[in-house]
């Protein structure tokens, strides 16, 4: 099934948001894991970077295509990248996670500049695929 630009604008006019990931990034792909493990609700969906809906909603929000050290968070029309993207997706989330949103009061280059430094040495630090995960039957419905 393919699914078309109309098809994600559907999806997030429903109250719910996109998580974009770098699909070969061990430690991004633990990050899905975890966040559907804490979002009991649903609220978010995934999609790889690399893929065409990724592809897609990079050309739309004026991203570069090829450079996969962020994930981006796309909520209604906006669009969230790095530690801002981080934080407001643990917002979501069941449990004491989101309670972290409380660093949104860190000034955003501080944020930034730890979120760069772990996203410029994830590959070295926790390993690369060399494909992209797939979801598993039951979570497929998670995935765009």
């Amino acid at each position: 099934m393919v699914i078309t630009n109309h098809a994600v604008e559907e999806k997030i006019l429903l109250n719910k948001s996109i998580v974009l990931f770098d699909g070969v990034c061990n430690l991004c792909n633990n990050a899905v894991q975890f966040i559907i493990k804490h979002d009991s609700d649903g609220h978010f969906l995934f999609a790889s970077l690399q893929s065409a809906i990724g592809q897609e909603l990079l050309r739309k929000y004026q991203l570069p295509t090829q450079n996969f050290d962020t994930f981006i968070l796309v909520e209604k029309k906006d669009c969230y990248d790095k530690s801002t993207a981080a934080l407001r997706i643990a917002k979501k989330l069941q449990g004491f996670w989101k309670w972290s949103y409380v660093f949104m009061i860190v000034p955003k280059c501080i944020r930034d500049a730890l979120y760069t430094r772990i996203a410029k040495n994830r590959y070295k630090w926790f390993g690369k695929k060399e494909q992209c995960w797939l979801p598993s039957v039951e979570l497929k419905q998670r995935f765009l």
